[in-house]
């Protein structure tokens, strides 16, 4: 009767730790979605409306990414992304500037109309208002869908599908660059310029090719009235190196690929 008795006490008390640990799963996952982010050492801003305690500091670089999967650092082993080795680099060049990732906002498939959309919610535009650089990647998923067709095996975009493509998304661009500018119009803007993720394969080389380069000129001519917004090209990184800089999904960078990005942004914000 003892014995039954033990064991009982011992079931009771696994089946309590199994619910403990269900319940912690269940509460990163939810963290995890609320706030998609590319490092596990990522630091964000508290949604407590605390406008009289900025969250940039003189002497500091608060950085806050926002956009797609590639801003989100998918595919990076390291879970890394640019963001986290962009403030890296940042730190490295300047030892005596505090550099700090406030947030990542990024999240896998988002489109320039759903980041439009994103782009209203308050908790967003509070943590856009405490950075003074915003590292902005959107347009790859309008485009190319997050190279879908070729993980499914359905057919890959024509070019008039993709120029059809490019010219509904860049209408969206223009309106995700006004809203970000007027949230916050003194932070230093980063666009992340698309590359042809495809360049390696014969029947997308050439059309991908043009997509990406009249994309990224129609991002060039969508930036360029902001004085602090920069574009940064990634196409010439990628060209040729695809095997090299992209991860297994044949889309997003891996670590090495998101290490470029990262090093030509510090270059263009010096």
């Amino acid at each position: 009767m003892r014995s039954s008795s033990r064991v009982w006490r011992i079931v009771s008390f696994l089946s309590f730790v199994t619910t403990l640990l269900l319940l912690c799963g269940f509460i990163y996952a939810v963290k995890d979605i609320t706030y998609p982010s590319a490092s596990s050492g990522m630091e964000l801003v508290p949604s407590t409306d605390q406008k009289d305690q900025p969250a940039v500091s003189p002497g500091q670089t608060g950085i806050v990414v926002i956009g797609d999967s590639l801003a989100k650092g998918t595919g990076d082993d390291e879970g890394l992304g640019f963001a986290m080795r962009t403030v890296q680099l940042l730190q490295e060049k300047d030892k005596n500037q505090e550099v700090r990732l406030f947030g990542n906002l990024g999240i896998n498939g988002l489109t320039t109309d759903s980041l439009s959309e994103e782009l209203k919610e308050k908790g967003v535009q509070y943590m856009l208002k405490e950075a003074n650089v915003i590292l902005l990647s959107i347009g790859g998923n309008d485009l190319f869908n997050g190279g879908q067709a070729l993980e499914n095996g359905d057919d890959l975009p024509t070019a008039k599908e993709l120029n059809a493509s490019i010219d509904a998304a860049s209408v969206k661009l223009k309106s995700v660059a006004k809203q970000i500018v007027a949230i916050n119009p003194d932070a230093t803007l980063v666009y992340i310029g698309l590359y042809n993720p495809f360049s390696d394969l014969q029947e997308m080389r050439s059309i991908g090719n043009t997509a990406a380069a009249r994309w990224n000129m129609l991002a060039l001519e969508t930036f360029n009235p902001y004085r602090n917004a920069l574009v940064v090209p990634t196409y010439d990184l990628f060209a040729g190196n695809v095997s090299k800089y992209l991860s297994g999904d044949h889309f997003h960078p891996n670590g090495e690929g998101y290490q470029q990005i990262a090093e030509r942004i510090v270059q263009s914000l010096n």
